[in-house]
């Protein structure tokens, strides 16, 4: 075994449950951070902001979500609580929330109306709950406020159907110690099969900056992992975490801008940029979850949306078709291509439900009776995708050089990307 595979050996033993392979499998993510931020032109309030401030006359919940599922997201995360401790649904822990807002009269749930609209469209729906809570007076009570937390989580688990993924951020947490086995029973209780990210006992884990990348290799096990950005120190995750603890990459569509600004449109990221995120994430065996933030009418600002669409487009033009494609097992799985076919990518997946088995690879294409070797890698995981200058081959294969045991390759295809 090779020394990267030493300091991962957990791996080998790691298998992922039906419902991480399911998430693994949505690849694409939409964040959506919308609160009383949205409305003080800033990114982390101090919880002092008027509820009267936040008052979103044009709302609508399903042109987020019809947004993100036309450019082929699967699934939409929501702010729930961000830091501030301002909630977008009535809850009845306290009166900083929707209800004391003049949106709506103080009738309004943005939370279900999301909840709604995921349903309507058949993408999954998740929530982000902030523990760190700059409002609450009781959070400097930790035994009160983890009995106030639990009753906001519950109310959040058990009345907006089911969840695909619950958000715990850990800025602002450094040094707090919650009552996460508490915490994790109720998950377990009410959302069983919700992915929990990064705290308690995550079944997804962060990945460690908000860029959007992944490293590689970026297995799909960690034996630590930072809480934020803004501390060094590992989490202290709970005995019953599994061994596969895949990654998600969040970043914003706007360069560090997760909450939307007036007149910062040419902060969006380019579909170029976008497009070099999406290689070095779901490309890396990770799934992207890009922040698309709605203004202060509660819309998605037109800009955002035109490039959001241009990036699910550009995706679908690149790997929408692939032009052959196989599965098979062993150390050698080749692909036979249509005459005179020109190819720049080649995308392997593996059959995860094995585990990750292969740590060492090659690509070969067969050229003039010939093999010519194109590119080579470690991990593969869920996907690798690999580019390289075009060839006309007659076949391609992958050889895996290094494996923990018989490789399972769920698909191997031959793409042409360039224009």
């Amino acid at each position: 075994m090779n020394d990267d595979l030493k300091q991962h050996s957990d791996y080998l033993m790691a298998l992922p449950t039906q419902e991480q392979i399911a998430w693994q499998d949505m690849e694409l993510g939409m964040f959506c951070h919308f609160g009383i931020n949205t409305f003080c032109d800033q990114e982390w309030g101090e919880g002092k902001d008027a509820p009267s401030l936040f008052n979103p006359d044009r709302l609508d919940a399903k042109q987020w979500v019809r947004s993100a599922k036309e450019a082929g997201f699967r699934y939409f995360i929501l702010t729930a609580k961000h830091h501030d401790g301002f909630c977008l649904w009535p809850t009845a822990t306290t009166d900083y929330s929707v209800a004391s807002s003049p949106w709506k009269e103080g009738q309004g749930d943005v939370v279900k109306e999301c909840a709604d609209a995921c349903r309507e469209e058949g993408i999954g729906f998740g929530i982000y709950v902030s523990p760190w809570d700059r409002h609450e007076p009781c959070y400097a009570d930790p035994q009160q406020y983890d009995d106030f937390y639990c009753r906001q989580l519950e109310e959040l688990l058990t009345g907006y159907g089911p969840l695909v993924e619950i958000w715990f951020d850990g800025a602002g947490s450094e040094g707090r110690e919650y009552d996460w086995p508490r915490i994790m029973d109720l998950v377990k209780r009410y959302q069983p099969g919700a992915m929990v990210f990064n705290m308690g006992a995550p079944t997804i884990r962060w990945v460690g900056n908000e860029d959007g990348v992944a490293p590689y290799p970026c297995w799909n096990t960690a034996d630590s992992s930072r809480g934020s950005m803004f501390s060094e120190e590992s989490l202290k995750w709970l005995p019953e975490t599994p061994g596969w603890v895949p990654a998600e990459c969040d970043v914003p569509i706007r360069r560090d801008r997760w909450f939307w600004h007036p007149d910062e449109e040419h902060l969006l990221l380019s579909v170029d940029q976008l497009m070099e995120i999406y290689y070095r994430s779901v490309g890396h065996g990770a799934t992207l979850l890009l922040n698309v933030a709605p203004d202060h009418r509660g819309l998605l600002p037109e800009a955002d949306v035109k490039r959001l669409l241009a990036f699910g487009k550009e995706i679908e033009r690149r790997f929408g078709h692939a032009l052959a494609e196989c599965s098979g097992s062993g150390e050698v799985v080749e692909l036979t291509l249509p005459r005179t076919c020109v190819i720049d990518h080649v995308v392997v997946m593996e059959d995860i439900a094995f585990g990750e088995r292969v740590s060492q690879y090659v690509l070969e294409a067969f050229i003039d009776g010939a093999w010519l070797e194109l590119t080579r890698g470690s991990a593969i995981g869920h996907k690798k995708i690999d580019a390289f200058a075009p060839v006309s081959p007659d076949k391609v294969r992958l050889r895996v050089l290094k494996s923990a045991a018989s490789p399972k390759i769920k698909s191997m295809a031959a793409y042409r990307c360039g224009e």
